[in-house]
């Protein structure tokens, strides 16, 4: 692929995400995926062979996400203005940036109105129980969330994007909004997906590494690379500890534990052990730090690309 064909719309989604995030206004085809999946869902998840067929909702979403944009980007490619104009809209499309680190500063802002305030806005952007955490827990959760979805909303699809394009990029949002909807290990969804939840950890075993090297790397903390080693593969998850990890190397304090999902306690281990407060000015940095670690990732994609 020409030098243009890949950079141009990936500058272009990119600055879009950056000025506008996720307008809730704005048709998004996450709906559209995440509509597809709640109807398969709702035919198919019935005994018996409950997990067959939870993985062949997965292949049929992905086939057909694959072959929407493999024959998107033929009909547009003898087209430049058709193509980069797809090509951008889905780039954007692809990135949850902004809308991340706005969501993560409207939860610090609505703890200063009061606790009550500070957990029904972190409700909204976590899956874990909230109505019965602390200042410092709800703040935790944010950190937490903000590291672990720069991987999975940010790194991850620009990763995608550079192996395989927009196809690449929108395959990876599907599995990943599969993950996020049926990769539950509860009773409903603990055979259904998963299949979806084990394709989402194979697809995220390199971005969330990539993340975690570029946070240390954006802030000068190479040197705390063993910490995200020891404390990353001690997360119940195979991937989102390690960014969870660079982070609480960063701000030297404590990420994890028990929280409460969907009424049963999980009892997380901790990431880090320096137990300190975590302050209110703290999530300038860390949206700082997701800003940087984006950036430098694109800025790598194209050098890449233009010494290819």
């Amino acid at each position: 692929m020409e030098y243009s064909t890949v950079i141009l719309p990936l500058l272009i989604g990119y600055f879009l995400d950056l000025i506008l995030g996720d307008p809730r206004w704005l048709p998004h085809p996450i709906r559209l995926f995440g509509n597809a999946i709640a109807y398969g869902e709702e035919q198919l998840n019935t005994s018996p062979f409950t997990y067959q067929k939870g993985r062949l909702l997965t292949i049929i979403l992905l086939i057909s996400t694959l072959l929407f944009f493999y024959i998107l980007h033929i009909i547009t490619t003898p087209y430049p203005i058709a193509y980069y104009t797809c090509a951008s809209i889905f780039v954007f499309y692809s990135l949850a940036n902004k809308s991340l680190i706005d969501e993560g500063k409207a939860v610090f802002k609505a703890l200063q109105e009061g606790i009550e305030s500070g957990r029904k806005r972190l409700s909204w952007i976590v899956g874990r129980e909230t109505d019965q955490l602390n200042s410092q827990q709800v703040k935790t959760a944010v950190f937490e969330t903000l590291s672990e979805n720069l991987s999975d909303g940010v790194i991850a699809p620009l990763f995608y994007y550079a192996l395989f394009g927009v196809t690449g990029a929108m395959m990876y949002k599907m599995i990943n909004t599969l993950d996020s909807m049926i990769g539950y290990k509860n009773k409903r969804y603990l055979h259904f997906g998963r299949f979806a939840a084990k394709l989402d950890d194979v697809a995220n075993y390199i971005p969330a590494r990539i993340t975690a090297f570029l946070m240390l790397l954006v802030t000068f903390k190479l040197h705390k690379i063993s910490f995200v080693l020891q404390y990353g593969k001690q997360h119940s998850s195979p991937n989102a500890g390690y960014p969870e990890a660079a982070l609480a190397a960063i701000l030297d304090c404590r990420f994890g534990g028990p929280n409460y999902y969907h009424g049963k306690l999980v009892d997380k281990p901790y990431i880090g052990n320096n137990d300190r407060i975590l302050t209110h000015d703290e999530i300038k940095k860390v949206a700082w730090i997701n800003q940087k670690v984006t950036f430098t990732f694109i800025s790598f994609i194209c050098s890449v690309y233009y010494f290819l």
